[in-house]
């Protein structure tokens, strides 16, 4: 195995770790913000968000062991707002086409996304550039 390879399994199995750490979060933000009445629909980029912050310091620390940038930020920012986004759509899909309960529908979410979010951050966010 090419150390590359190695390197990306490492950075993506961090990634995951990082992602399980964001999905407990976010969800748990997601059921807190669904108690008091607010809309699924608004719950779901919220509670992305709280993930998503949570995500930036150890993604760039720990997982790519990138700088931190306005760059990064940035980026790492625009790369949210797509997930956010995406995450919202994905919920109103399954919940209003496919019948799914507003939980399953977030859960069901989740996983599209993430992958969506390594290679975006991997190649994009924190890439080396020269």
């Amino acid at each position: 195995m090419t150390q590359k390879r190695r390197t990306t399994q490492r950075q993506f199995g961090r990634f995951l770790l990082v992602g399980a750490t964001n999905t407990v979060l976010s969800f748990v933000v997601y059921r807190l913000l669904l108690v008091p009445g607010t809309p699924y629909a608004l719950a779901a980029p919220l509670a992305f968000a709280a993930g998503a912050v949570n995500g930036y310091v150890f993604n760039r620390r720990w997982t790519f062991g990138a700088r931190d940038s306005v760059r990064a930020r940035v980026l790492y920012l625009a790369v949210q707002a797509v997930g956010a986004g995406s995450t919202s759509l994905l919920v109103l899909l399954f919940v209003r086409a496919a019948g799914t309960g507003r939980i399953g529908a977030y859960l069901a979410a989740i996983p599209p996304v993430t992958v969506c979010m390594f290679a975006a951050n991997r190649v994009w966010t924190f890439a080396e550039r020269t």
